[in-house]
Protein backbone atom coordinates (compact mmCIF):
# COMPACT_ATOMS: atom_id res chain seq x y z
CA UNK A 1 0.00 0.00 0.00
CA UNK A 2 1.29 3.44 -0.91
CA UNK A 3 1.62 6.08 1.78
CA UNK A 4 -0.46 9.21 1.66
CA UNK A 5 1.34 12.45 0.96
CA UNK A 6 2.77 13.95 4.13
CA UNK A 7 2.59 17.58 3.02
CA UNK A 8 -1.08 17.90 2.09
CA UNK A 9 -0.60 21.67 1.73
CA UNK A 10 1.68 20.99 -1.28
CA UNK A 11 -0.59 18.43 -2.95
CA UNK A 12 -1.96 19.21 -6.39
CA UNK A 13 -5.20 17.69 -7.61
CA UNK A 14 -5.22 14.75 -10.03
CA UNK A 15 -6.53 16.92 -12.88
CA UNK A 16 -3.57 19.31 -12.46
CA UNK A 17 -1.19 16.37 -12.19
CA UNK A 18 -2.49 14.97 -15.48
CA UNK A 19 -2.07 18.38 -17.14
CA UNK A 20 1.53 18.43 -15.95
CA UNK A 21 2.06 14.97 -17.46
CA UNK A 22 0.76 16.31 -20.79
CA UNK A 23 2.98 19.41 -20.58
CA UNK A 24 6.37 17.94 -19.64
CA UNK A 25 8.84 16.69 -22.23
CA UNK A 26 10.75 14.08 -20.28
CA UNK A 27 10.50 12.04 -17.13
CA UNK A 28 12.40 9.43 -15.16
CA UNK A 29 11.26 5.81 -15.33
CA UNK A 30 12.23 3.75 -12.30
CA UNK A 31 12.37 -0.03 -12.39
CA UNK A 32 13.93 -2.75 -10.23
CA UNK A 33 16.32 -5.37 -11.59
CA UNK A 34 16.47 -9.08 -10.78
CA UNK A 35 19.00 -8.38 -7.99
CA UNK A 36 16.69 -5.84 -6.34
CA UNK A 37 18.63 -2.77 -7.47
CA UNK A 38 16.66 0.30 -8.53
CA UNK A 39 17.25 1.71 -12.00
CA UNK A 40 16.12 5.20 -12.98
CA UNK A 41 16.43 6.32 -16.58
CA UNK A 42 15.28 9.52 -18.31
CA UNK A 43 12.81 8.91 -21.13
CA UNK A 44 10.63 10.78 -23.59
CA UNK A 45 6.97 9.81 -23.40
CA UNK A 46 3.38 10.63 -24.20
CA UNK A 47 0.42 10.75 -21.85
CA UNK A 48 -2.59 9.28 -23.65
CA UNK A 49 -5.77 7.51 -22.56
CA UNK A 50 -4.84 7.98 -18.88
CA UNK A 51 -1.62 6.02 -19.43
CA UNK A 52 2.06 6.78 -19.99
CA UNK A 53 3.67 5.40 -23.15
CA UNK A 54 7.29 5.32 -24.23
CA UNK A 55 9.34 3.65 -26.92
CA UNK A 56 12.61 1.79 -26.63
CA UNK A 57 14.87 -0.65 -28.43
CA UNK A 58 13.89 -4.29 -28.66
CA UNK A 59 16.29 -5.23 -25.85
CA UNK A 60 17.99 -3.52 -22.92
CA UNK A 61 18.01 -3.01 -19.18
CA UNK A 62 14.60 -1.28 -19.00
CA UNK A 63 12.93 -4.22 -20.71
CA UNK A 64 14.82 -6.81 -18.68
CA UNK A 65 13.72 -5.08 -15.49
CA UNK A 66 10.08 -4.78 -16.60
CA UNK A 67 10.03 -8.48 -17.50
CA UNK A 68 11.42 -9.24 -14.04
CA UNK A 69 9.05 -6.87 -12.22
CA UNK A 70 6.34 -4.97 -14.09
CA UNK A 71 5.71 -2.53 -11.23
CA UNK A 72 7.28 0.83 -12.09
CA UNK A 73 7.25 4.46 -11.09
CA UNK A 74 7.55 7.46 -13.34
CA UNK A 75 8.34 11.03 -12.29
CA UNK A 76 8.20 14.37 -14.07
CA UNK A 77 9.30 17.79 -12.85
CA UNK A 78 7.66 20.81 -14.44
CA UNK A 79 8.59 24.42 -13.84
CA UNK A 80 11.06 25.24 -11.09
CA UNK A 81 12.40 28.51 -9.75
CA UNK A 82 15.16 28.91 -7.19
CA UNK A 83 14.39 31.27 -4.30
CA UNK A 84 17.84 31.49 -2.69
CA UNK A 85 16.94 34.00 0.00
CA UNK A 86 14.36 31.54 1.38
CA UNK A 87 16.53 28.46 0.79
CA UNK A 88 13.83 26.83 -1.30
CA UNK A 89 12.38 26.36 -4.77
CA UNK A 90 9.08 26.91 -6.39
CA UNK A 91 8.28 23.65 -8.19
CA UNK A 92 5.71 21.26 -9.60
CA UNK A 93 6.09 17.50 -9.94
CA UNK A 94 4.14 14.31 -10.47
CA UNK A 95 4.90 10.72 -9.52
CA UNK A 96 3.01 7.85 -11.11
CA UNK A 97 2.98 4.24 -9.95
CA UNK A 98 1.75 1.58 -12.32
CA UNK A 99 2.12 -1.62 -14.24
CA UNK A 100 4.23 -1.68 -17.42
CA UNK A 101 3.44 -3.88 -20.40
CA UNK A 102 4.26 -3.95 -24.10
CA UNK A 103 1.67 -2.86 -26.67
CA UNK A 104 1.52 -3.90 -30.31
CA UNK A 105 -0.26 -3.43 -33.62
CA UNK A 106 -2.59 -0.43 -33.91
CA UNK A 107 -1.94 0.83 -30.37
CA UNK A 108 1.83 0.72 -30.97
CA UNK A 109 1.54 2.64 -34.25
CA UNK A 110 -0.81 5.23 -32.71
CA UNK A 111 1.61 5.85 -29.86
CA UNK A 112 4.60 6.15 -32.18
CA UNK A 113 2.66 8.73 -34.19
CA UNK A 114 1.76 10.62 -30.98
CA UNK A 115 5.47 10.70 -30.08
CA UNK A 116 6.24 12.17 -33.51
CA UNK A 117 3.51 14.78 -33.07
CA UNK A 118 4.81 15.71 -29.60
CA UNK A 119 8.52 15.90 -30.38
CA UNK A 120 8.66 16.64 -34.12
CA UNK A 121 5.34 18.26 -34.99
CA UNK A 122 6.73 19.91 -38.13
CA UNK A 123 7.82 16.53 -39.51
CA UNK A 124 4.75 14.32 -39.13
CA UNK A 125 4.75 13.03 -42.72
CA UNK A 126 8.45 12.20 -42.58
CA UNK A 127 7.82 10.70 -39.14
CA UNK A 128 5.20 8.33 -40.56
CA UNK A 129 7.84 6.95 -42.93
CA UNK A 130 10.27 6.67 -40.03
CA UNK A 131 7.71 4.65 -38.05
CA UNK A 132 7.23 2.22 -40.95
CA UNK A 133 10.99 1.78 -41.38
CA UNK A 134 11.85 1.40 -37.69
CA UNK A 135 8.76 -0.29 -36.25
CA UNK A 136 10.35 -3.76 -36.20
CA UNK A 137 13.31 -2.38 -34.19
CA UNK A 138 11.11 -0.57 -31.68
CA UNK A 139 9.01 -1.60 -28.72
CA UNK A 140 6.32 0.50 -27.11
CA UNK A 141 5.61 0.17 -23.41
CA UNK A 142 2.45 1.31 -21.65
CA UNK A 143 2.26 2.18 -17.98
CA UNK A 144 -1.25 1.57 -16.66
CA UNK A 145 -1.49 4.13 -13.88
CA UNK A 146 -2.54 2.70 -10.52
CA UNK A 147 -1.69 5.74 -8.42
CA UNK A 148 -0.79 9.33 -9.21
CA UNK A 149 0.30 12.11 -6.90
CA UNK A 150 1.27 15.65 -7.64
CA UNK A 151 3.11 18.16 -5.51
CA UNK A 152 3.75 21.81 -6.08
CA UNK A 153 4.75 25.10 -4.59
CA UNK A 154 4.21 27.59 -7.39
Amino acid sequence: MLKKMRRKDKEIKNKEAMELLKKCDHGVLSTVDSNGYPYGVPISYVYKNDSIYFHCAIEGKKLENILCNDKVSFCVVGDTKLIPEKFTFKYESVIVFGIASEVNDNEKNEVLLELIKKYAEDYVEKGKEYIINSCAKTRVIKIDIEHISGKGNM
